[in-house]
């Protein structure tokens, strides 16, 4: 099931969070959070009409979703930059695509023009996963990040939701 996400989720995607902190190139930073920081997390994103999704099976949360600005000009308000995360043992089976097509859809129904999604360049399950739902690269920035002790490269790809020729 996927569903707005609820204060009562929180430590659910703080752990959610904190693996990708820990393990992968997918958050480029060292530093954990707590469901406290969630909470503020998913109010501000209330508060500025940006959803953030979980996606839930048996009473687990096993994966969100979520977009915010992808800049902060007015001229950039059409355009959000996206984030979604699975638990460790939720990827591969297809979740990701669901969760993912569901941020999607509310995003198309907010009215939002283009989403981007900015991915460690060597996450090819990721991008792969972009390309299915139609996400076309449209960037390449070499040795924009650091962790692990290594450089990384940030690739962009985006989706243009609708068809309106001018905002």
């Amino acid at each position: 099931m996927i569903r707005p996400a609820t204060p009562a989720d929180a430590p659910a995607i703080a752990a959610i969070y904190n693996d990708a902190v820990r393990n992968t190139t997918a958050i480029w930073n060292g530093t954990e959070i707590d469901a406290a920081n969630r909470i503020d997390w998913m109010a501000a994103r209330a508060e500025a009409g940006q959803p953030v999704l979980v996606l839930e099976e048996a009473g687990a949360v096993l994966g969100y979703a979520a977009y915010g600005p992808f800049r902060p000009q007015e001229g950039f308000a059409a355009t959000v930059e996206h984030s979604a995360y699975l638990a460790p043992e939720a990827r591969g089976a297809g979740r990701g695509r669901a969760l993912m097509a569901a941020l999607i859809a509310e995003a198309r129904a907010r009215g939002v023009h283009v989403m981007v999604g900015a991915i460690d360049a060597s996450n090819s399950a990721s991008i792969a996963l972009h390309e299915k739902l139609g996400f076309r690269q449209v960037g390449l920035m070499p040795e924009v990040g650091q962790k692990f002790g290594r450089w990384l490269d940030l690739a962009l790809l985006q989706l243009r939701l609708d068809d309106r020729d001018a905002p």
